[in-house]
């Protein structure tokens, strides 16, 4: 199996047991036992537990925001609304809720896990919509002076209320009433709420 698919499915196997295991008790070889292929082999794709547990949000967090992509004929709110992802079926909805479950629990038990949730996931996206962001304004489609922190405050505005840190617990609104929001947040991230 090409290295390509054979790091897909083993990610596959490794959220699968760090969804029903949690991070503590999800060993190597279990995840290698599952996969059914060599410690060796899991070694040379992911040198350990921690660098597989990166992977998976890495992965993840293309379910949270659609980019890199393209969305330049789309007028912005369409584009934003993509990239935010307010098109995702259920079942993929589903998952992506469990998946931030299981991140905010295991990094509320495991302080080095939320460094990694920020680095592998905040800070990525952020940069990831920055540069979007920093595209649309040479376009002339946006005027912005911080692109990082524009893409900070349009995260916060949509995410932000769902995961509550200090309780490690997440409240996720229903899909339809998610995308209202979204569309509510990129309506007051590109319009404002004073009359004009």
């Amino acid at each position: 199996m090409p290295d390509a698919d054979q790091r897909a499915h083993i990610l596959d196997c490794a959220t699968k047991l760090f969804l029903t295991k949690g991070y503590a008790r999800t060993k190597t070889e279990d995840v290698a036992a599952r996969c059914r292929i060599s410690k060796q082999t899991l070694y040379r794709l992911f040198p350990g537990k921690h660098a597989l547990f990166a992977a998976i949000v890495d992965q993840h967090r293309q379910s949270m925001l659609g980019l890199p992509g393209d969305y330049d004929d789309l007028p912005l709110d369409l584009a934003l609304e993509k990239i935010l992802r307010t098109d995702i079926d259920p079942a993929s909805d589903r998952a992506r809720v469990a998946m931030l479950r299981m991140f905010i629990q295991e990094a509320h038990q495991f302080p080095e896990l939320e460094d990694l949730l920020q680095r592998h996931a905040g800070d990525r996206a952020r940069a990831e919509l920055a540069t979007w962001l920093n595209a649309q304004a040479a376009r002339g489609r946006i005027k912005i002076d911080d692109a990082h922190a524009v893409a900070r405050a349009l995260l916060d505005m949509v995410f932000g209320a769902v995961c509550s840190k200090t309780s490690g617990r997440v409240t996720w609104p229903s899909q339809k009433e998610r995308k209202i929001q979204i569309q509510r947040c990129v309506s007051i991230f590109l319009n404002g709420v004073v009359p004009r």
